[in-house]
């Protein structure tokens, strides 16, 4: 009796890796050239969002009709003032771009940090108890999944109003289901393992389980998700920023950047390219470091 009451204690669902393994890992990480330069160029833009007021050339908002669509420095006519040119209404598109990031970072931690909780508490309720729970939350994923998720998201930003809380909260709440598909996996392979079995035989509570038990062993694919997802709502907040959908006009962002520059393509070129190469730059920055999340994540990536 006093074995089975010391079992969990004695192994109990592993936290985080042994201190090996984390070095382990953080080699496999910076072998990874790609992935350090995803981090770094990351880095940066992170810093550009949290410096925007004191980098920034100008306000982004500023208008000077008399120097609209002024080229980029380097090109003929251009201007050292606006390094990268100056858009329909005269605004700085250096500022823009700096500013943008602000909203745009926001937007993606935001709703992936949303979407996380919401589907890692439906992904841990519908493993650990199964049955009719089990079937009446994944029923009510694979109705979401039926519905496209751009078009559910204008329905809702339709419905609810332009906002950058309102996106968030769209974004966040059209994006949990593979949270909870990914969680609810995990949790289907560990609930019949030991260290559950004994710590059910001693009394321990459902939500004391999952909360030191499961939860833990979850964290790994759950990072890698919600860093994926991160450059999906970053593209989502763009596109419904583009259709007029997202956040008000008066916020610089991307999207918008790139709605009012479509009509200047043939003309003035880099009121839509700059912003159109931020946004595809964090993106890629931000799956590149996802899928070095999962490689680092799995075992036998840095168990060899």
């Amino acid at each position: 009796m006093t074995t089975a009451t010391q079992a969990p204690a004695t192994r109990p669902a592993p936290a985080e890796p042994a201190p090996a393994h984390r070095t382990a890992a953080l080699r496999t990480l910076l072998r990874n050239r790609l992935a350090v330069a995803a981090l770094a160029f990351l880095a940066l833009v992170v810093l550009c969002a949290l410096l925007a007021p004191l980098i920034s050339p100008a306000d982004p908002n500023a208008q000077n009709l008399l120097e609209r669509l002024q080229p980029p420095a380097w090109q003929h006519g251009g201007s050292t003032a606006h390094l990268l040119g100056t858009d329909q209404l005269g605004r700085d598109l250096l500022s823009r771009v700096i500013h943008g990031t602000r909203v745009s970072l926001l937007v993606g931690a935001g709703a992936a940090l949303l979407a996380g909780v919401i589907g890692t508490v439906v992904g841990l309720a519908s493993g650990y108890f199964g049955g009719v729970v089990d079937r009446v939350l994944m029923r009510i994923a694979d109705v979401q999944l039926a519905f496209p998720a751009i078009l559910l998201a204008l329905a809702i930003v339709g419905f609810l109003g332009s906002g950058l809380w309102y996106v968030i909260l769209v974004l966040g709440v059209t994006g949990w289901v593979s949270y909870a598909r990914v969680v609810r996996s995990e949790v289907l392979s560990l609930r019949s393992r030991d260290f559950i079995t004994e710590a059910r035989a001693i009394g321990v509570g459902d939500a004391v389980i999952m909360r030191r038990h499961l939860l833990p062993n979850v964290m790994a694919p759950l990072a890698t998700i919600g860093t994926l997802h991160v450059a999906a709502a970053i593209v989502a907040e763009a596109s419904l920023s583009y259709l007029g959908l997202g956040v008000p006009k008066e916020t610089v962002t991307w999207g918008s950047m790139l709605a009012d520059g479509q009509l200047y393509l043939g003309t003035a070129w880099w009121v839509a390219v700059f912003p159109g190469v931020a946004l595809m730059l964090t993106s890629l920055a931000v799956n590149i470091t996802g899928d070095a999340l999962r490689d680092v994540a799995d075992p036998k990536a840095y168990r060899r």
